[in-house]
C-alpha cells in the first residue's frame, strides 16, 4: 500500500466503459451534451436534458443515431447498413406501439 494511504475496506467496482467525446464537441464552441445511454444488467439507463426548443428535433436526433448505429453494424461486418436500419426501424415502431417497459423519468441534479 502506498505511503499515507489507508485501506478503506471498500469493495471497488469496475469502471464505467465510457465512449470518447467527439472531436468537434471538444472544440469548446458551445457544445452541449443532451443524451447518454448505458446498458446496466441488461437494461437501458439514460440521462438526458431537453436540449431543443422544438421537440420534433428529437426525431432528427433519433434518426441520426439509428443511421450511425446501422453503419457500425456494417463496419463491424455484422450485417449490411440497409438491413441493420430495417431491423432498427422495425423494433422502433413496435416499441412505440407497444412498449416493453415504460420506465420512469425523474429530474436528477
Amino acid at each position: 500500500m502506498p505511503f499515507g494511504k489507508r485501506d478503506s475496506g471498500a469493495v471497488s467496482t469496475p469502471p464505467v466503459k465510457e465512449l470518447p467525446v467527439p472531436p468537434a464537441a471538444r472544440s469548446g464552441k458551445g457544445a452541449s451534451e443532451v443524451f447518454r445511454a448505458f446498458i446496466v444488467d441488461g437494461g437501458l439507463q439514460v440521462s438526458l436534458q431537453r436540449g431543443f426548443d422544438d421537440p420534433r428535433m428529437w426525431g432528427i436526433l433519433l434518426a441520426d443515431v439509428a443511421r450511425h448505429a446501422s453503419r457500425v453494424y456494417q463496419t463491424e461486418g455484422v450485417t449490411g447498413e440497409v438491413e441493420a436500419m430495417a431491423a432498427i426501424r422495425q423494433l422502433f415502431d413496435a416499441e412505440l406501439d407497444r412498449p416493453t417497459d415504460l420506465g420512469s423519468t425523474s429530474r436528477q441534479h
